[in-house]
C-alpha cells in the first residue's frame, strides 16, 4: 500500500519535500503507524507540533464538539473559542492583545508589519529596518525569508525584501553595532531550533533588552518551535527573566491544527487599527477551540514540569552517548528541544532509526534533533538511546 501511495503523491504534490518512503495513517500518544503496519516512536512530533503527542482525547473531543456547531464565521463577527483563547494567552503571558493566523510565517509576516506600523503611527517614518541573527529561521514568505539568516532558503528567490540587517546570534557587540538610527525592531529565536539547536548565554536575551530599551526599539520573540512548553517553560522568554514586546507563535498552539498568533503589549499593538491587517481564516472557532483545549491541558496535567523532567534526563543520557562515542561533538539543547551535532553527516542515522522503529530528523546537515512529545517518558527515551547507540558502534 505504501509504495502505490508513494506513487500517486510523487505525480500530483509539488515536490517542496524531500519524503521518507512510509505513509503515516494512524498515531496515539507517542506512536505512530505506516500503512503497512509498522510501528515508530515518534522523536519528531511533526516538527515540534504535537505536544500532547498524537490524536490526544482531550484535543479530538474539543474538534468535534465544536465542529458540531460552528466551523467559521468571518472576524467580522466575535466567537467564544477566539475571545476564550485570546484570554488565556493574555493571562499566561506578558501580553495585553493577540491576532491570530494560520501558521509560523503569517505570524512573523504580522509581526514585522507591526513594527514597522508602531514607528510610522508615532510620526517616524525613518525606522522600518529589522536586524535579524545569523542561521535563523523565520518561515518561507517573501518577507519571513527574507528575515531568515540562511543562504539556502533564499536561493532561487532573489530579489528578497529590503530592510533587514544580520548579525551573528549572541554576539552582543555585533548587534549593538548593528543598530541605528534606521532600526525599528530586533527579531530572534529564544533558542535557534532550525539554526542548530543554539542555545545562547545566560545573559544574551537581558543583554538584548537593554540594547533595545537604550536605543527605543522594539524586540520581536520568535517562539514557534520554542513556545507551548517545549522548553519546560511555557514560553522559552521566561528562562530569562525578561518579556519581549511582540512575541509569535505557531507550531504546537492547537497540538496539529494550523493557527499562528502574534501577541503584544497594548503600547504596540494598538499600532494595528481595523483595516490595517487582517486574516480570514485567523482563530477561527475549530482551530481556536482545539488550541484552547491544549493550553488547558498542558497546565492541568503538569505537561511542561513533565517536559522539564524528561528534557533533563533525556539530555543527561545523550552526553552519556557523545562520552562513549567519538563521532558525537556536541549535546546542546533545554527541555525537549535537543540536539546532537556530529562529525559526520546526519542522514544516515536517520533512515537507520526508521528502519528501526524510530522517527528523529537531522538538521544543518549534522546535527540530529530530538523533538518528541512532550509526553514521552523513560522508557520510550531509552529505546532510542539504545538504537543510537548500537548504530555508533556500527559507524565506529
Amino acid at each position: 500500500m505504501s509504495r502505490d501511495i508513494k506513487k500517486i503523491a510523487d505525480t500530483v504534490i509539488a515536490s517542496t519535500y524531500k519524503r521518507f518512503p512510509i505513509v503515516i495513517t494512524r498515531g496515539s500518544g507517542c506512536m505512530l503507524w505506516d500503512a503497512d503496519g509498522k510501528q515508530y516512536i515518534d522523536f519528531v512530533s511533526g516538527i515540534a507540533v504535537c505536544n500532547l503527542g498524537h490524536a490526544h482525547p482531550k484535543v479530538s473531543t474539543a474538534i468535534s464538539s465544536q465542529s458540531s456547531r460552528l466551523l467559521h464565521v468571518s472576524n467580522l463577527y466575535y466567537t467564544v473559542p477566539q475571545v476564550e483563547l485570546a484570554s488565556w494567552l493574555i493571562e499566561n503571558s506578558f501580553a495585553d492583545r493577540a491576532f491570530f493566523c494560520n501558521s509560523g510565517a503569517e505570524a512573523n509576516e504580522a509581526a514585522i508589519k507591526l513594527a514597522r506600523k508602531y514607528f510610522r503611527e508615532k510620526g517616524d517614518n525613518g525606522r522600518y529596518r529589522i536586524v535579524a541573527m545569523e542561521k535563523s529561521f523565520h518561515g518561507r514568505t517573501m518577507a519571513t525569508l527574507s528575515a531568515t539568516g540562511q543562504d539556502k532558503i533564499k536561493k532561487g528567490f532573489d530579489p528578497v525584501l529590503e530592510g533587514f540587517d544580520f548579525v551573528p546570534f549572541n554576539d552582543v557587540k555585533a548587534l549593538q553595532n548593528s543598530i541605528t538610527d534606521a532600526t525599528c525592531a530586533v527579531l530572534l529565536e529564544p533558542v535557534q531550533g532550525e539554526g542548530g539547536v543554539r542555545i545562547p548565554d545566560a545573559d544574551y536575551l537581558s543583554r538584548v533588552r537593554r540594547l533595545c530599551d537604550e536605543a527605543g526599539v522594539l524586540l520581536i520573540f520568535d517562539e514557534i518551535q520554542t513556545g507551548i512548553g517545549r522548553t519546560g517553560k511555557l514560553f522559552a522568554y521566561e528562562h530569562s527573566g525578561i518579556e519581549p514586546d511582540i512575541m509569535t507563535l505557531a507550531k504546537a498552539l492547537a497540538n496539529g491544527l494550523p493557527i499562528g498568533a502574534m501577541l503584544a503589549k497594548e503600547y504596540v499593538a494598538s499600532a494595528f487599527g481595523p483595516g490595517s491587517h487582517a486574516s480570514t481564516f485567523g482563530g477561527t472557532p475549530i482551530v481556536s477551540a482545539a488550541a484552547l483545549e491544549t493550553l488547558r491541558t498542558l497546565k492541568e496535567e503538569k505537561i511542561v514540569e513533565h517536559c522539564h523532567e524528561m528534557g533533563r534526563y533525556f539530555k543527561q543520557q545523550l552526553e552519556a552517548l557523545r562520552a562513549r562515542h567519538g563521532a558525537i561533538l556536541d549535546v546542546r539543547g533545554i527541555g525537549l528541544l535537543l540536539g546532537m551535532k556530529l562529525k559526520i553527516p546526519g542522514d544516515k542515522f536517520v533512515n537507520a532509526c526508521m528502519e528501526r522503529g524510530f522517527l528523529i530528523n537531522c538538521i544543518q546537515d549534522t546535527i540530529l534533533r530530538f523533538i518528541p512529545p512532550l509526553i514521552i517518558e523513560k522508557p520510550q527515551i531509552d529505546a532510542l538511546l539504545n538504537c543510537l547507540d548500537e548504530l555508533f558502534d556500527q559507524s565506529a
